[in-house]
């Protein structure tokens, strides 16, 4: 970054744990220095956010920066190369005007009937964050599902600025690296009311217009009934997330449908968002899913010793293997972490994949 006074990155590597934290000063815009950071899974998507409220002093806002590096270095993160600086927003956290569209999860039942009709394509499911890119003059800021504006890392930020014309993109973020799959404007014209198969055609025409970037790109889409059963073979076979299933005909909705809609999501890995009910005392706690009108309990898991211990309310994501039949309670659930862009709301029963009878 152009502003950035001085920086550090710092690494936490622990069993399956890989993390990474970035400090960095900036220079404000009206003047002095702010110290934001930026932390998560190395080579995910990282959450964003500031230690300085308002503008300070550079020589504060050096104790500031040297005191968060020492208080990560003594819960074991050692120093390492620079990682990925993040454009960090005044506008960040406000509501955008705009919501993506999220998806329902597709049963393996029905994998079969969507790879054979013609009017669904499919795409590779990342395992990043949910991304809204919206480019106004020289203005790049991000979006995430919430509808929320947040920090965009710089190398993708610099990588839209690249690209002619104002515009919206909907993708998902894994690092320094932007996977687009769909656009909903393009300097003024509105997209949304149109067909995918017109969206996606002109987000390919505009990127390839754009040339390549290393931190910016479309996503493949297989239409053909044979690319689509080949793919998702090779997806599993690679171990991927999982695949996405869209209607070529169907235009854009914001918000996720009570069931079914016009994009689904067939998840490889077994993932859940639940909410901390209770914390127990040997670092575990007991986190719920909404179930009708009230929480249900799933049971409790290990909060891995690099992490600190979620608060009581909580959205944590949860890995596991199934859930049982009768009780959902989750087989072997590994805590990945808190996620701050998933509403309690969304924590339901119906995410479950169930152990086959």
């Amino acid at each position: 970054m152009d502003n950035c006074a001085e920086s550090a990155t710092l690494y936490f590597k622990s069993g399956s744990s890989d993390k990474v934290y970035q400090a960095q000063i900036d220079a404000a815009d009206g003047g002095g220095y702010v110290v934001n950071v930026a932390y998560g899974r190395r080579g995910g998507s990282l959450a964003t956010g500031t230690k300085t409220k308002s503008p300070v002093d550079h020589a504060a806002a050096l104790r500031i920066f040297h005191k968060v590096l020492s208080e990560k270095r003594s819960k074991g993160y050692t120093d390492g190369d620079a990682g990925t600086p993040y454009l960090h927003s005044e506008s960040a956290g406000r509501v955008s005007g705009l919501v993506p569209q999220l998806l329902n999860v597709i049963d393996e039942a029905e994998v079969g009937r969507v790879v054979a009709d013609p009017l669904w394509v499919m795409q590779e499911k990342f395992d990043g964050r949910r991304l809204m890119l919206r480019k106004v003059g020289g203005t790049v800021e991000g979006i995430n599902k919430l509808g929320l504006v947040i920090n965009v890392a710089a190398p993708i930020a610099a990588a839209a600025q690249t690209i002619p014309g104002d515009l919206v993109l909907d993708g998902e973020a894994i690092g320094d690296r932007f996977h687009v799959f769909d656009m909903l404007s393009h300097d003024g014209t509105e997209l949304r009311e149109q067909p995918y198969s017109a969206r996606y055609g002109a987000l390919a025409a505009l990127l390839d217009s754009a040339g390549p970037s290393a931190h910016l790109g479309y996503v493949d889409c297989w239409t053909d009934a044979a690319d689509k059963a080949d793919q998702l073979a090779a997806l599993r076979t690679r171990n991927a997330e999982g695949a996405v299933f869209k209607r070529w005909d169907a235009p854009y909705r914001q918000g996720r449908p009570s069931s079914g809609g016009a994009q689904l999501k067939l998840k490889f890995v077994a993932t859940a968002s639940a909410v901390v009910t209770t914390i127990n005392q040997q670092r575990s706690v007991g986190v719920s899913l909404l179930d009708g009108g009230g929480w249900r309990s799933v049971g409790n898991v290990t909060v891995p010793a690099n992490q600190n211990v979620p608060q009581l309310g909580d959205v944590v994501e949860v890995r596991y293997l199934y859930a049982a039949q009768v009780g959902g309670a989750l087989y072997q659930p590994v805590l990945l972490g808190v996620r701050d862009d998933v509403e309690p709301t969304e924590c339901v029963v119906a995410q479950l994949k169930f152990k086959a009878s």
